[in-house]
């Protein structure tokens, strides 16, 4: 049975390696993406973006075709990397809720699903390391196929639990999807695009920055209100940010405020006691009414108490979307 886990395990990891490398270099990551999951700043450099699929497509042939000394030094990194994986997603889900992951190519929202997924890979990872020094040095698993016994039977089972942990759905994932394709295109099952449906702004409570509470809806009755779904823990929500003052002096017709999930007191560079103040929603109420959105998201609410435009997510997706504004009320682009 060791005989066959010494090819199974290596063989397991490199297969996802592969996998994803493939899939990075199909729906490649932006350091939008990478800050935005807490890699550090100091490897959040373009070059090292590019090379990441690379890196883990050589590392999954490693896997397959060495054995003994080289064979453990490339199973020791691939449970580094696994470790630091599972470390950025476990650290996101909790610091801030409703980032994405490019794991394997298209974003996803961070789940206990993920989690759950890396620390199996990570667990896999360990056993391939305990094994794979017993391979031969130049040629691996792959080489000692012939060698394999009963044992593939547990190889079997460890490689089907495998690719459900990965290809399990993530029910935030879904919501997200839908959400976002019915409030920004109208897009219905059979593919027919109609124009934006507005829903109705949900009149939910929020708290202002000097800690009165307000109604959402009520709030947004006198001036259309462009809510900048923000976290001061979300590394692609800077820019985001950093706009909003540029923004402000674009739309003067709009209020533009931030919206924190964070209570005014807690929130930090994103509680604006200033007019239009700040919205804060510890509870949740209205991410949970509209979307379960990442962050940043930027929605819009009407005067006549509906959506008006949104959600949209992502730092470009949000500043073309502040153009479309300017546009809808000025008739032209805004100047460059």
């Amino acid at each position: 049975m060791t005989a066959s886990l010494s090819i199974v395990l290596p063989l397991v990891m490199a297969v996802v390696m592969i996998v994803s490398g493939i899939a990075k270099l199909r729906r490649p990551d932006d350091l939008n993406g990478w800050a935005n999951m807490g890699v550090p700043a100091v490897l959040r450099r373009p070059w090292l973006l590019r090379l990441h699929p690379w890196g883990e497509l050589a590392l999954g042939a490693a896997l397959a075709v060495l054995g003994g000394v080289l064979g453990l030094l490339a199973a020791l990194v691939s449970v580094g990397l696994m470790t630091s994986y599972t470390v950025l997603v476990a650290r996101s889900l909790r610091s801030s809720p409703g980032a994405e992951c490019s794991c394997f190519g298209a974003p996803r929202p961070v789940t206990r699903i993920t989690v759950v997924r890396n620390v199996w890979l990570l667990v896999v990872a360990v056993g391939a390391t305990a094994v794979i020094w017993v391979n031969p040095l130049l040629g691996g698993a792959l080489a000692a196929v012939d060698g394999a016994d009963w044992g593939w039977v547990l190889g079997a089972a460890v490689a089907a639990v495998t690719a459900m942990v990965i290809l399990w759905p993530d029910g935030d994932a879904e919501i997200v999807g839908a959400a976002s394709l019915t409030a920004q295109t109208g897009q219905i099952e059979d593919g027919e695009e109609l124009d934006y449906i507005r829903v109705r702004t949900p009149a939910v409570p929020v708290t202002l920055a000097d800690g009165t509470t307000a109604n959402l809806r009520e709030l947004a009755a006198t001036r259309p209100i462009l809510v900048l779904a923000v976290s001061e823990t979300c590394g692609s929500c800077t820019p985001v940010i950093e706009k909003k003052a540029e923004w402000a002096a674009m739309l003067p017709e709009v209020d533009i405020r931030f919206l924190s999930r964070l209570a005014p007191e807690d929130g930090g560079k994103l509680t604006e006691r200033t007019t239009p103040q700040s919205l804060h929603d510890p509870n949740d109420y209205v991410r949970g009414s509209i979307a379960d959105w990442p962050t940043p998201t930027a929605v819009l609410l009407g005067a006549d108490g509906m959506l008006a435009g949104g959600p949209v997510s992502g730092f470009d997706n949000i500043s073309q979307f502040v153009e479309d504004v300017y546009e809808s009320l000025h008739d032209e682009r805004p100047p460059a």
